[in-house]
């Protein structure tokens, strides 16, 4: 045992010494290291084979040999030329200059020379040797071998891949390699089991009925034992799904001129992209005017349609999946237009029709209304006058349809207007006809008409119109006589008809009688009397009675004397005078409207008055009668104010309660009055006092301490604004007038203010709000424009109040004249109304005794003091106007002062 352990040590010891006298035995090496060098093919390679020598300068003759034995040269030297110029741009290549498959080339420092090959190829493999002589004598050989082979490369394995819904398919990964590779698939990092549905080929792996549920991503993965090569491929697989179009119409529908919308609806992956085509000629109609198309959405706009856009439209939808499409029918609804509507004229007690003929898609319902009325006929007999019948008849071919209102009995009432109307689907179409019946010659309205009156030979018309179609012609006649065979020259005729003025000129009674007025057409004749009568002064006035009296002013009750239709009274009249004055010519006049109060004004207190009436038209003055003797109080505290409020109803309040008025506001009302008479001394003030309270028990208890009294000065207003008010809460409020002797009784009012808060000022509350500052600023603007127009007024004469004043005395003269004319003109007027002459609108007559001083209690009794220098009575003359609301006087024409009793 110890001898082979000694023998054991003596071999390493020879090997090493070996290893020793080899390393320092001249050789070559070849680097990388390895004898077997193994590449793919198409890869570059380098083999460098240095000299191990301890005198490189020794060694000769340097080179490498390929596995055919053949010295492997160096790069020729004109493939060591730049292949690009100072400029950056790549020098052309001369022809046929192609660099050699391999070369070698010295490398600097240490005499070691490369083999470059820039690709390998198959037939490129074998052993390869490198030789050199050293100190030439000894001869160095080294060698190496190259293996090729083909490194895994993706054939056909495209990184993006889409399976159609319900297909089979196969995801492609085509894979290279030398040796052949083995492949595995994966799908989101999970390893696949091959079985029914997935199944492991050649070419890729096959998925059988693919599902969405196949989306993912699967992993293609090659290994080559032999050279330890393992390469992966991540292949996108997104599953696609065929489109399907769903929910379009079998039948679309729109109207002519109007805008038309509709969408396409397809499900798929990826989203598809929609098309429209209409069928008949195949054309897109996005490509057509009028259309607008979006492929995203598949909505069809139609801006204006057409009545050529009917027909057939297909819609496609595409993807990368595959195409769907459906059809639908595009119905255009062509509005109605009524092309035939003819006016037509027929008698009465025939039968009359009106023919309405209109066109359109569907075929339009055609009816009738009188125009102005919303009623419309319904087929056949109408149910609340079954003379008129609508017939209605279509013809769907031609689009086209007529409607015929047929009246079995036509009298008077069915002329006018009439209404056709055609509608369908899409709108209305409407259009009007004229039904004119033709009567004969009537005098219906006329026969209400007043007589017609004339006086003190004043020329009057009597006009005569006759309603009838065709027009009527008029003749007169006078005792079964025409007047144009009389040649009388008080008759003139003017017109012949329809309407004939007979102008008359009573010189003489034999004129106030009766006058025929005959109207003719071709469908008959009708006559209507007229009379013409003498028209005389009203009736003495049977009473006049004292209603109120107070110191200065009296006001009466008149009732009216009889009056003939056609001659109204269009005024009253009043003298008065003292009762120690017996002569009437010294009297005051006053005359009334019929529709104003009768009040006498400006009267002495304690003194008595002798008044008598007369009533007058446009004839004149009646007599004088209804005398009466009345006799004024002393002077004395003013009449209660006249509250201008309107209660509400208080029927079922207690007898004696003061009227209720409701406030519209919660927090102020405006108290309204209207001046009651002074009973002979001004009244100075008005005092207003309002207290709030309660009512229990039927009385009314008040808040003394919260009661408000205010004076109000005459001169500044009939209106005082009650402020401070509480929401919702009574008050009673008294109005009393004031005078130099006392207050008049109060007049009394409840007041109920609205439902609110009241308004509370903040400190940090404005004191006026925006609104309150813009209407201050917009009044001074306007108090500023209303001085400089008075300016200009009274400087220039020019301005707003210059035209106004200027305005007002040119009309003033003449309505005196017009005022004149009414009771004293005698010319006639050309066109009168057929109607009895008209009364004047209003009447301005009467006196107005002056103006009444404040009296002391010497002058009471002291006779009318207003005489005029020579002695006589001064007459004011005076008018006086009602509203319905006040009196005015003004001064007008003096009427009734000499008149006789």
């Amino acid at each position: 045992m110890g001898k082979m352990m000694a023998l054991r040590g003596i071999l390493l010891l020879i090997v090493a010494f070996d290893g020793v006298v080899s390393q320092f035995q001249p050789h070559l090496e070849i680097l990388p290291m390895q004898s077997i060098q193994r590449k793919p093919v198409g890869k570059s390679l380098m083999l460098t084979c240095r000299p191990n020598v301890p005198d490189v300068n020794l060694v000769s003759d340097l080179q490498w040999k390929d596995d055919q034995n053949m010295t492997v040269l160096p790069k020729p030297i004109e493939y060591y030329r730049p292949l690009y110029d100072s400029s950056g741009n790549r020098l052309p290549v001369k022809p046929g200059q192609q660099p050699p498959p391999m070369y070698t080339e010295v490398l600097p420092g240490d005499q070691s020379l490369a083999l470059l090959i820039p690709v390998l190829t198959d037939t490129m493999a074998g052993t390869y040797y490198c030789t050199a002589s050293y100190a030439n004598t000894e001869l160095m050989v080294q060698s190496v071998r190259i293996e090729t082979y083909v490194a895994i490369t993706w054939k056909d394995a495209p990184e993006n891949q889409y399976p159609i819904l319900g297909s089979d398919y196969v995801v492609k990964c085509e894979v290279t390699a030398r040796p052949a590779p083995s492949i595995d698939w994966l799908r989101n990092g999970d390893p696949i089991k091959t079985g029914d549905r997935y199944v492991v080929r050649t070419h890729g792996l096959l998925i059988r009925s693919v599902e969405e549920a196949d989306d993912g991503i699967y992993t293609c993965r090659a290994a080559v034992i032999q050279t330890g090569e393992l390469v992966e491929r991540s292949i996108r697989v997104e599953v696609q799904i065929k489109p399907q179009i769903y929910g379009l119409p079998s039948v679309l529908e729109t109207v002519e001129g109007q805008g038309f919308s509709t969408f396409c609806n397809a499900t798929g992956k990826p989203v598809p992209e929609f098309t429209w085509v209409k069928s008949i000629d195949q054309r897109n109609v996005a490509q057509a005017d009028r259309f607008i198309v979006n492929s995203i959405t598949g909505q069809m706009n139609i801006l204006t349609v057409d009545k050529d856009d009917y027909g057939y439209y297909t819609c496609i939808a595409k993807n990368a999946a595959g195409v769907s499409q459906s059809q639908t029918l595009l119905d255009v609804v062509i509005r109605p237009r009524i092309y035939e509507l003819w006016n037509t004229t027929v008698a009465v007690k025939v039968e009359g029709q009106l023919l309405c003929k209109a066109t359109g898609r569907p075929p339009p319902l055609i009816t009738f209304r009188r125009w102005g009325s919303k009623e419309e006929l319904v087929p056949g007999p109408q149910p609340n006058d079954d003379r008129i019948v609508l017939e209605q008849s279509f013809d769907d071919e031609r689009g086209e349809s007529s409607g015929t209102m047929r009246i079995l009995d036509v009298n008077r009432t069915d002329d006018g207007l009439y209404e056709c109307v055609a509608r369908n689907k899409g709108e209305s179409a409407f259009k009007v006809g004229h039904i004119a019946v033709e009567y004969p010659p009537t005098f219906d309205y006329m026969k209400t008409l007043p007589p017609v009156f004339s006086w003190e030979e004043r020329p009057v018309n009597l006009s005569c119109l006759a309603e009838g179609i065709p027009n009527a012609t008029i003749e007169w006649r006078l005792n079964e006589r025409l007047i144009t065979e009389l040649y009388d020259r008080n008759f003139e005729i003017q017109g012949s008809g329809p309407r004939s003025d007979l102008i008359v000129t009573p010189v003489d009674n034999r004129y106030y009688t009766a006058y025929k007025c005959i109207a003719s057409n071709r469908l008959g004749r009708s006559e209507h009397i007229m009379q013409l009568k003498l028209a005389r002064i009203p009736d003495a006035i049977p009473q006049a009675i004292p209603r109120i009296v107070t110191a200065t002013s009296i006001t009466f009750d008149i009732i009216a004397p009889p009056v003939e239709l056609g001659m109204p009274i269009t005024a009253f009249s009043v003298q008065y005078i003292r009762e120690l004055d017996r002569d009437w010519n010294n009297a005051f006049n006053r005359t009334w409207s019929p529709d104003s109060p009768y009040i006498v004004e400006g009267l002495f207190p304690q003194t008595t008055y002798n008044f008598r009436f007369a009533a007058r038209n446009l004839v004149g003055l009646g007599q004088w009668s209804a005398y009466k003797l009345q006799s004024t109080p002393r002077r004395s505290e003013p009449e209660p104010p006249r509250l201008l409020h309107n209660p509400i109803d208080d029927s079922e309040a207690e007898d004696g309660a003061d009227p209720m008025v409701m406030s519209p506001y919660a927090d102020h009302f405006e108290m309204r009055w209207s001046v009651p008479p002074n009973n002979g001394e001004l009244i100075d003030f008005y005092q207003l006092r309002y207290c709030p309270g309660v009512k229990v028990n039927g009385e009314w208890h008040e808040t003394g301490e919260l009661c408000v009294t205010r004076d109000i000065h005459a001169s500044e207003a009939t209106a005082y604004d009650m402020s401070s008010l509480q929401a919702g809460t009574y008050y009673r409020t008294e109005l009393r007038a004031h005078n130099a002797i006392g207050f008049s009784e109060p007049a009394s009012l409840m007041i109920k203010t609205a439902r609110g808060g009241d308004v509370v000022l903040r400190k940090d509350d404005p004191i006026l709000s925006s609104v309150a500052i813009i209407a201050i600023a917009v009044g001074g603007v306007l108090l500023l424009l209303i001085i400089m127009d008075l300016l200009c007024c009274k400087i220039c004469n020019i301005g707003l109040l210059a035209t106004i004043r200027q305005s007002g005395n040119k009309s003033s003269p003449s309505r005196d004249i017009d005022d004149d004319n009414k009771f004293s003109s005698s010319s006639l007027v050309k066109e009168p109304s057929p109607s009895p002459l008209p009364s004047p609108s209003s009447l301005k007559m009467g006196l107005t005794p002056p103006k009444l001083t404040p009296l002391d209690d010497d002058q009471e009794n002291q006779p009318l003091n207003n005489v005029a220098a020579n002695g006589g009575v001064k007459f004011i003359p005076s008018s006086v106007d009602y509203d319905g609301t006040m009196t005015y006087s003004r001064s007008g024409e003096l009427i009734g002062r000499n008149s006789a009793v």
